[in-house]
This record gives structure tokens, sequence and C-alpha cells, in this order.
């Protein structure tokens, strides 16, 4: 039996046990809007399913106010104007109280104008560039202070690196990012000649050039450091020409934002071994609640298949969105949202997830060291991080602050106390 049709079977199982707790109450419904097929399909189908699991989970313990409830999957297809086009059909057609999905900061980007307009509330579960905060979607994933900014500090201090390589595929996120990251280096003293940024269509693959440019910005001996946002397929490329160079880890360590566990898995990860990731969970973090995870996991699904950051943080999302709809007794948007700001649930590594005022979390940040089964080594944990919408290391983004409870601003400007404007920034 395929992958495929095991899942099938398993959806298909789980909506005839949600038809018979119908009798239990009108089923609640929740949206999956995640990428079934094309090019994003291989991260985001495991987002899908981890969605269905907690239902079935939820359900088993009662379900939410009494009542069942129910997923409604759709395939936005990876292609990001008809994620707006899914997310209106959830919320306007399916009636959903709440979606679950995006993974790219376009699709992400995409659905907002449509949430903010129809008053939905959309749970985003991946790490991204910040510089956002609406007031209909709560950010699970880390921003830049939570993943990027840490990532950095480790390079400078534990492995000695004094010039960077900022790679990353051409979009929002790694250019974001990689803005960010540059205003940061130059702060710390670093020159314009000692960073080196590039950027890249997805799916590249030719990386002689790039890796021979990396190679030559330590011509004076100075420790190189790469710091990756590159996405996809292209990363299988781009450690190849790495070790073809002949550059190993210890001669220039690479930080990936964008490489985990399900990236890893079924590649031969000879090229990457003892290169770096930056997460706030890897699959190999020791707690109860990380081990009960990846056994209920792995029965739902299957023994092979691994856990990693966006996993954490769907779950994380689930449970403080049945939380704050248990304390505000409705899942009425609104109230939610009232309600969901303080929720503190566990978290994977042994502590817990407090969603903030400006709708991010707090997430402790993890370095992990890639291990040749595809698993990482956790070399450094920091305590739990308050995510930061808006970042310290822009001037225009320095003096704003997301605090949705009181000033209702996700754009409010701290100098003149006044809020620049209360829908996103698209």
């Amino acid at each position: 039996m395929t992958r495929f049709t095991k899942i099938l079977m398993m959806t298909s199982a789980m909506a005839m046990a949600g038809a018979a707790h119908a009798q239990d109450g009108e089923p609640i419904k929740i949206g999956v809007l995640h990428s079934l097929s094309g090019t994003m399909a291989i991260s985001e189908t495991t987002l899908k399913d981890t969605v269905l699991m907690m239902v079935e989970q939820q359900n088993a313990k009662g379900g939410v106010l009494g009542r069942p409830l129910e997923a409604v999957v759709v395939d936005p297809a990876s292609d990001w104007p008809l994620f707006a086009e899914k997310a209106r059909e959830l919320l306007t057609v399916s009636e959903v109280d709440a979606i679950f999905g995006c993974w790219t900061s376009v699709s992400r980007k995409s659905v907002l104008p449509v949430i903010e307009e129809l008053n939905g509330l959309l749970f985003y579960p991946v790490q991204y560039e910040g510089e956002e905060s609406s007031k209909n979607v709560i950010y699970t994933g880390a921003a830049p202070n939570q993943q990027a900014i840490p990532a950095v500090d480790y390079m400078a201090e534990e492995l000695g690196v004094e010039k960077w390589a900022l790679l990353g595929t051409d979009y929002v996120y790694p250019r974001t990012t990689n803005n960010i990251l540059e205003s940061y280096l130059k702060e710390n003293g670093l020159a314009e000649d000692e960073i080196f940024v590039n950027y890249t269509p997805f799916g590249h693959s030719d990386w002689s050039k790039i890796v021979a440019d990396v190679v030559a910005l330590g011509a004076d001996g100075k420790k190189v450091g790469v710091v990756s946002t590159i996405n996809g397929d292209a990363n299988v490329g781009f450690y190849k020409e790495l070790a073809a160079a002949g550059v190993s880890a210890d001669d220039i360590p690479v930080m990936a934002f964008s490489v985990g566990e399900e990236e890893l898995s079924g590649l031969d990860t000879a090229n990457l071994v003892g290169h770096l990731a930056a997460w706030n969970y890897f699959q190999t973090a020791e707690s109860d609640e990380n081990t009960a995870f990846i056994e209920k996991w792995q029965k739902f699904t299957d023994e092979s298949r691994v856990t990693n950051d966006p996993m954490e943080a769907t779950m994380i999302g689930f449970n403080a969105w049945v939380a704050a709809v248990e304390k505000a007794g409705t899942t009425d948007v609104d109230p939610v949202l009232d309600a969901i700001v303080g929720v503190e649930v566990p978290n994977l590594t042994g502590g817990t997830a407090q969603v903030l005022p400006n709708h991010h979390l707090t997430k402790p940040v993890l370095i992990g060291e890639i291990r040749e089964d595809g698993q990482f080594d956790i070399v450094s944990q920091t305590e739990p991080v308050p995510g930061d919408a808006w970042t310290d290391f822009l001037p225009e983004s320095a003096v704003l602050d997301a605090d949705w409870p009181g000033k209702d601003c996700g754009m409010y400007n701290t100098e003149t106390e006044s809020c620049v404007q209360v829908q996103s920034n698209y």
C-alpha cells in the first residue's frame, strides 16, 4: 500500500468518524489550506496530516464545546493566487471557523486580503521574515529574532565566522530576512565587502560560480560562514557543489533556515553532515511531550515518518485555538482573538508557548548539526524568546509595535503614538 493510498483511507475513515459524532451536535469546521500537489506538496502535505491527527485526537477527547471537529481540506496546488481563492471558498462556502495553512510567505500574503476582508482566522505555522502583524493571523512559526539573528550570533561567537555569504531563493522571505541580517551585521561593525548576498530562482541547479565566490570571500584567511535561505530541491545541488569543491562544514559552515527533517528524509546526507540548521524544534529534542508526539504521529501515519518544526508550530496553533475557543465559549473570531492573547500551551521541547499581544509566540531557539541519518544533534538551545513582528534592525520598523489588545493595531508607531494602518502590510 502506498503512503498516498494509506492517507486517503485514513482521511475517509476520519470523515466517517466525524459523521458518527454528528449526533453530539453540529460539527465545528476548520479549514486546512495546504498544497497537496505541485512543488510545495512534499512539505505541506505533512502539515495537512498533522491537522487531521490533531482533529482526531481532539474528537476522541469529546471535541470542542461539546461538538465534534470536522476538517475541510482543500488543495491550493502550490499556486499562490489559488491560495486566496481557496481561502475565500473555505470562509464563504464551507463556513469554517479557523484556517490552518500556508507555507511560503507569498501564499500567506495572497491570503491576507481575503481573511481580513471576511474576518477569518489563519494560523500560519512556518518561520518567516516578520515585518507583518495581522489581526486575523496567529503566527506560530519563528520571526527573525527567533531564528535568523540568534543563528548569526551562534556562528560568530561559537564558530568564529567573520565574513558572511547570505544565499537565498529569490522571493520575499529570503530577501527580507537577508535585508535584516545585512543591517544587523553592519550595525555590528562589518564592512560592505565582508558580506556577499546572492539570490537564485526556485529549482536552481548550477552552483559552481556561486560556491567559487563564497570560497573567494575567505581568500584573506578570515573564516566564512553561509546563511542559507535556499528553499526546496535547490539545496541538493548547493551542498553537492560545496563537497565537489572540497569545502567541508569545518571550512565553511552552512546555517540553513529552510532545511529540516522532512527535507532531509530520503536524501543522501553525505554532503550535509556537520552543517547546521536553526529552528525552534528538532525531532531529537528530549522531552516527554516530544516522545509522546512522535509516537502518536508514527501511529497515525507510519513508523518512517519524521517530525519537524512546522509540525510543532501547527500543533501549538491548534491547541491554542482550542484553548481560546473553550475560554471564549464560542468559535466566533473576535471573541476567540480576545481570548487567545496570553494563552499558554505546551511545546515539544519541554516548555510552553505563549500567544503574545502581537499575535506571535514565545519560542526557544535551537541550533542543530546535521547527522548522517538525517536527524540533528542539538548543539544550542535558548530560553523562550518573544517573537518580534517588527525588527529592531531596520530603521522604519524599529519604531513599530503590534499591540492588538487595547491599541487594536498591528503597525503602531511608538514615536508618534499613532496607528500607521490597521490592514496588513501586503
